[in-house]
């Protein structure tokens, strides 16, 4: 879960680097990927953990 926060926090950091600073809209992009990347991991985490918890009946 740590890595999904700093995956976010990167991701607004260079979203924000590259909408302010003039020339730099890569740093936009890489921005997004690195958002996308962070909900692709975040999927996968939950999906795992999910799958081994057991109901109580």
């Amino acid at each position: 879960m740590t890595l999904f926060l700093v995956l976010v926090i990167a991701a607004i950091v260079l979203g924000i680097i590259g909408t302010v600073a003039e020339g730099l809209f890569y740093l936009l992009a890489i921005g997004v990927v690195v958002f996308v990347a962070a909900l692709v991991y975040l999927g996968m985490h939950v999906r795992r953990s999910g799958s081994h918890r057991r109901t109580l009946r």
